[in-house]
């Protein structure tokens, strides 16, 4: 239980402030920044959309627990939801792993493999992307694992960026 704790505690810690610094971009690379706090997101659950910027090297090396730490978060996280401060002010940015169950014209239902389910909506800037191409919708298949990330308004929820895995 209390290791359950710390994961969940170090995962909310660790994307939050990897969400905020990420989303505080300098506007250099607008297609990749408009999509930086859900890269970032995603990236840190394990799905490499190729739109995250790449950690900067640090002076000393991270000490072996916290590299064990993100490892086992990446291979993990199912499923959550963030606030962050960026660059155009607070947002709440939601993730999840899972397999889809369905997809239709205007959006896409994923279950986690702890049984939660979200029907996601595609945003108005939706980007898929599989093996760091974008792709069309069309490669969004029933069976196929993906992460999801994107915003949350009141009761629905709207995917800004899909990995298939």
């Amino acid at each position: 239980m209390t290791r359950t704790r710390m994961a969940l505690t170090l995962t909310t810690l660790g994307l939050a402030g990897l969400l905020g610094l990420s989303a505080c971009g300098d506007g250099a690379a607008p297609a990749a920044a408009d999509f930086s706090a859900e890269a970032s997101a995603l990236q840190e659950v394990g799905f490499e959309s190729g739109l995250a910027a790449a950690p900067a090297p640090s002076a000393s090396a991270a000490p072996k627990k916290r590299i064990a730490a993100r490892k086992l978060l990446r291979k993990n996280t199912l499923h959550g939801e963030m606030t962050v401060q960026g660059k155009n002010g607070v947002r709440t940015v939601v993730v999840q792993r899972g397999t889809v169950t369905a997809v239709t014209a205007g959006g896409l239902s994923v279950k986690s493999t702890d049984g939660f389910a979200l029907t996601w909506t595609y945003g108005d800037k939706l980007r898929v992307v599989q093996d760091k191409k974008t792709v069309q919708t069309s490669a969004l298949k029933v069976g196929a694992e993906v992460g999801v990330a994107g915003a949350t308004a009141g009761s629905a929820t709207s995917a800004r960026l899909i990995v298939v895995k």
